[in-house]
This record gives structure tokens, sequence and C-alpha cells, in this order.
């Protein structure tokens, strides 16, 4: 069984190395993608695949105001 995404290290991780492919933040990290996007990309549906499920997360991550637990990552040199 696979672990839920805010509980994975690894997960966090990339939300603030992955990059937005496409559309309006096309280059933006995931992590930088305002909420208002995120909001309306949930009530359009997020895309399939890994993108969907960082952008589902980041989205949980807004709604439950705990961007706190990006803080230190988001500010590591490495990304």
């Amino acid at each position: 069984m696979e672990e839920p995404p805010l509980l994975n290290p690894k997960i966090l991780t990339e939300l603030v190395s992955s990059r937005m492919p496409y559309g309006r933040y096309k280059g933006s990290r995931i992590c930088d993608i305002p909420e208002h996007y995120l909001v309306w990309m949930s009530q359009k549906g997020f895309p399939t695949g890994k993108l969907g499920m960082l952008l589902g997360t980041m989205y949980e991550i807004r709604l439950n105001g705990l961007e706190y637990l990006l803080k230190p990552l988001k500010y590591n040199k490495d990304y």
C-alpha cells in the first residue's frame, strides 16, 4: 500500500523541485503556483499521473495552511 503524499518526504521535495510543464505557470515550481490556480484546477480535475498527484498535494497543503512544511526545503540551495 502506498504512503499518503503528505507523509512522504520525497513528495515534499518534489513539490519544491518540480516545475509546471505547461499552461499559464509553465516553468514555475509546483510549490509557487498560486492558490487560485490550484483551486481552479481542482474544480476542473487535476491531470492524471505524477503531475496531478503533485498538484493535488499542493492544493491540500495550501487548503490546510501547511506551507510551513515546505519552507526548509524551498530555500535549500540544491533546488
